[in-house]
């Protein structure tokens, strides 16, 4: 288990709170009846995965989804991966995280983020400026946030969707610690350094399961080249390494889609997970990519469950 300390706006108090090596970070639960999304939720459990992480575009709204999941499991910890800081006012997001973390105490991680350009100025209509400051000042609001319904007795854990510098020292500052998305072990250790040894590390990492080379990476660009789209992203991997050559061809260059997603046997899967903790990540959110689109890859899930969940931080 990694633990962390509540810091920033996480609410009143501290303690230790344990969030296990590996979790899984999916959208395929909102392709699903609610139903079946509890049924597979309640699976993943018995598996022994440590934490489902849940996205935010324009499907299930995280916060109810988190309550679904969590009220049909006893033990694993449920995250937003993230959710966005423009689809909710400060004061909403923080009665909803305080009303899960009050209702399944030490169970509940939220991930926040400022999202993309094009979901926030064209799908939702908000001004994209400066989403550094409005980060900060969205934090600020969180801590002002009045509260009258019955109190969590654990503090809300919150960490920020964070890529560089700036972002990922003010999670490490005014959070729990850093959620990254769309990185490699590289940008890990470079988090860890930036981060400090306290603040939880809770990378995300995608991953095919496929021995297949052609069709592995057929698989691994139908998803990078959705992040490509995203000037955050490239602006993460330029400053990673890599070049206009690794970034301009659709989906990527065949070293930049095997540097982020993982495609192989159980195996190479497992090696690139122990290369994110061995690189100071406390959590690793892996991402098995389907190979059809809105697939449910349960299949994968099973089989790479003990393998990945014998893992332990270093």
């Amino acid at each position: 288990m990694s633990t962390t300390r509540a810091s920033g706006p996480a609410g009143t108090g501290t303690s230790t709170f344990a969030l296990p090596p590996v979790g899984l970070w999916t959208g395929a639960l909102d392709m699903v009846p609610a139903a079946r999304a509890r049924d597979l939720a309640a699976e993943l459990e018995c598996l022994g995965y440590g934490a489902i992480w849940v996205p935010e575009v324009a499907g299930r709204d995280p916060f109810v989804h988190l309550a679904l999941l969590l009220s049909a499991t006893d033990r694993i910890i449920c995250a937003t991966g993230i959710a966005s800081i423009w689809a909710r006012d400060a004061v909403t997001t923080a009665c909803s995280a305080k009303t899960l973390t009050e209702a399944f105490p030490e169970r509940v991680v939220v991930g926040l983020g400022a999202s993309h350009a094009n979901l926030v100025r064209d799908l939702r209509g908000h001004d994209y400026g400066k989403p550094f400051t409005a980060m900060r000042a969205y934090l600020d609001g969180i801590e002002r946030s009045p509260y009258t319904a019955h109190r969590p007795e654990t503090p809300v854990r919150y960490v920020l969707a964070a890529l560089r510098p700036r972002m990922l020292g003010l999670a490490g500052e005014r959070t729990a610690g850093a959620h990254p998305y769309f990185v490699t072990p590289e940008h890990t250790l470079r988090a860890r350094d930036i981060l400090g040894p306290a603040p939880l590390l809770c990378p995300e990492q995608a991953v095919v399961l496929e021995t297949d080379r052609d069709r592995a990476r057929t698989i691994a660009r139908a998803h990078t080249s959705v992040y490509l789209a995203q000037p955050n992203y490239v602006n993460n991997l330029r400053e990673l390494g890599f070049t206009d050559g690794d970034l301009t061809p659709p989906g990527g260059s065949d070293a930049l889609v095997d540097a982020l997603v993982a495609w192989g046997d159980v195996d190479t899967v497992v090696g690139r997970v122990r290369a994110h903790l061995d690189a100071g990540a406390d959590h690793v959110a892996v991402q098995v990519l389907p190979a059809e689109k809105r697939g449910v890859p349960d299949e994968q899930w099973r089989l790479l469950a003990a393998p990945l969940t014998e893992l332990t931080v270093a």
